[in-house]
């Protein structure tokens, strides 16, 4: 049976980098591989077609689809929209609506790119980190919300930071389930000593750990993990944290590795259907110029044939073909140093699928 894919190219430089993934699965769609690719606007995109960032023909063949390939969103020309219009509320839309809680982030260093990250080579040197953000829940879902004049005639703007024990048990045993099949370390992130939100959530990951006994639980509170990630980022294996402060962390975790433009993500609901994008965004200052990094994109498609498919062996070929392109010294701008062979973003494409 094909594998149904949606493909939403988004704004700013999505629609680039969508391109020289589907180059790359196209190779194993030749070779076999069953799939179908059906595209749909979202985002900015989206709105100039439909007037709305995540409209109903969008919706309907996200849901249709078995998995989902997304660019990226976004772009100052939508900023003075009214905020439920703007793009970066169809990406929080398309979450909500294909239940999409679980955030898989990882954050790996490839040795060829040792010198590329700000930090010195020896800190980040075998860097291998998987962030598990819930993505459904907590302050930026959470109700009340909004902007308001109070008793005293001030203005004040309020979000609700709140989280139930289903929400947090969910995504708590994905983590686990992660950690189980890696280094059987997590580390569990909160602000338990100021947030009651935080410390039930912490309450519950210990429940959930009795679970599973092979698996080495800690804690530390977020302001000490942006630390950490800095100082000796290399102690960590599987992160899990709520949604607002996995934001934070996976983003700095991203800049350990070279350039956010490496780094794929995954976003899962309980069916392990999965939405799959690169971490870094929309980028319109580079748009059009065929100068964006493509290598996250192709990464984040490696990622839905293992999550969303099963099928490890594809997975990896892709990984292993942009490992093979690394070390072979080509570099787009973001990730270019002296020696190594600069080259723009649809002759990346070219070398990996070349390498495939």
């Amino acid at each position: 049976m094909a594998l149904n894919i949606a493909v939403l190219p988004g704004d700013g430089i999505g629609p680039e980098i969508i391109a020289q993934a589907l180059r790359v699965l196209e190779v194993l769609k030749k070779e076999g591989l069953d799939m179908t690719f059906t595209e749909a606007p979202l985002g900015g995109q989206a709105y100039d077609q439909y007037g709305h960032p995540y409209p109903e023909f969008t919706q309907d063949i996200c849901r249709k689809a078995d998995a989902v390939l997304l660019g990226a969103v976004g772009g100052p020309q939508y900023d003075t929209l009214d905020r439920p219009l703007r793009p970066e509320r169809g990406l929080l839309a398309i979450r909500k609506d294909l239940g999409l809680f679980a955030n898989l982030r990882p954050a790996v260093l490839f040795p060829e790119l040792a010198n590329a990250s700000t930090l010195k080579p020896e800190v980040v040197a075998g860097l291998d980190i998987m962030i598990v953000r819930e993505l459904t829940g907590d302050v930026y879902f959470g109700q009340p919300r909004g902007m308001r004049t109070n008793e005293q005639g001030v203005r004040e703007g309020f979000n609700t930071m709140i989280y139930s024990e289903p929400e947090v048990r969910r995504i708590a045993h994905v983590a686990f389930d992660i950690a189980m099949k890696r280094g059987k370390k997590l580390c569990s992130v909160d602000k338990a000593n100021v947030l009651e939100t935080t410390e039930f959530w912490k309450e519950i990951v210990i429940d959930v750990a009795k679970e599973y006994p092979e698996v080495e639980l800690s804690h530390m509170y977020v302001d000490n993990a942006a630390m950490q990630l800095i100082r000796n980022p290399k102690q960590f294996d599987v992160m899990v944290t709520g949604n607002i402060f996995g934001d934070i962390l996976s983003d700095e975790a991203s800049m350990l590795t070279g350039s956010i433009g490496m780094l794929a993500s995954a976003s899962l609901n309980e069916s392990k259907k999965g939405l799959y994008e690169p971490s870094h965004g929309s980028a319109p200052d580079i748009a059009g110029k065929n100068l964006a990094n493509p290598i996250a994109t192709i990464l984040s498609a490696a990622m839905m044939l293992r999550y969303s498919f099963d099928n490890e062996a594809a997975a990896t070929r892709i990984e292993n073909a942009v490992k093979k392109v690394l070390a072979a010294g080509y570099r787009t701008g973001d990730i270019y140093e002296e020696g190594t062979k600069k080259v723009s973003c649809s002759e990346m494409g070219d070398q990996i699928v070349a390498a495939m």
